[in-house]
This record gives C-alpha cells, structure tokens and sequence, in this order.
C-alpha cells in the first residue's frame, strides 16, 4: 500500500513537473514568436497610419496573447478526475485497507518488539502530530462545496 501511495505520489509530481517544463518552453516560444509578428505590424501600421496607431496596436496584439495564455492555463490548472468523489472518502478506504494488510501488521509488531514501547510512545506521537497537521493542510486546501 505504501508503495502504491509513493507510486501516485511520483506520478503527480511528474505530471506536474512535465506541465511546467512545457508551459516553459511554450511561453520562450510563444514570446519569441509574438516579439516578430508585433515588430512586423507595428513596421506595417507605422508605414500607413503613424507612430500611435503603431503603439495601439502592438498593445493590441499582446493583450490578445496575454489573454489566451491565461485561458490556457486555468484550463490546464484544473485538477485532474480520479475514482474517488471526494479526497476524505479516498483517504479513509486508504487507512482501512493499510489496517487489513497483516504484513503490515507483522512488520508493526516486529517493530514494537525490537525497539520497545517506552521509546516508541513519544515518536508515536510526534508522527500523530505531523499527521494531524499534514490532514489539517490539506483539508483547508481542498474545501468542501457543500460548505
């Protein structure tokens, strides 16, 4: 279960890291592209119609550009559907299904009996801490709509 939860956990943060570098690469060109269509129009209205007409246009072109990249971006900014309805619901079949590996359970009794229970309350705790906050964190990240 573990593995499987490292496994979504590197699938999202290579996804993410996938979308950033393409949204990288994708502006440079998109920056270098716009730069040459904006000094070929601003060469063509100033030859016809003046300096201002020029300027006017030129803000034109990137507003238009500036626009279509925001549109771009809170599309691909969408989080992605999964099997689960909501993340609650997703991390609680999680645990319940941690609590019914008896591997698990082995390797926890395992671990009671070679390292003690006087030394494993106080990092017991620390970890439920961390957890607590960890939940918390995502919980206010992710609010429900119901609220």
């Amino acid at each position: 279960m573990l593995e499987r939860m490292v496994a979504g956990l590197k699938d999202s943060t290579g996804h993410t890291i996938r979308l950033t570098s393409l949204a990288l690469i994708a502006g440079a060109g998109l920056f270098v592209t716009t730069s040459f269509l904006c000094a070929a129009a601003f060469v063509a209205v100033f030859e016809r119609h003046g300096l201002v007409a020029a300027c006017l246009t030129g803000a034109a072109i990137f507003f238009v550009v500036t626009l279509i990249a925001v549109l771009i971006y809170t599309v691909g900014k969408r989080p992605r559907t999964t099997n689960a309805a909501r993340p609650a619901e997703a991390a609680r079949g999680a645990a319940q299904s941690l609590l019914a590996d008896p591997m698990l359970l082995a390797s926890g009794l395992q671990l009671v009996r070679m390292i003690g229970v006087k030394r494993l309350i106080p990092i017991l705790a620390i970890g439920g801490i961390a957890l607590g906050l960890l939940a918390r964190g995502q919980m206010a990240d992710n609010p429900d709509p119901a609220e």
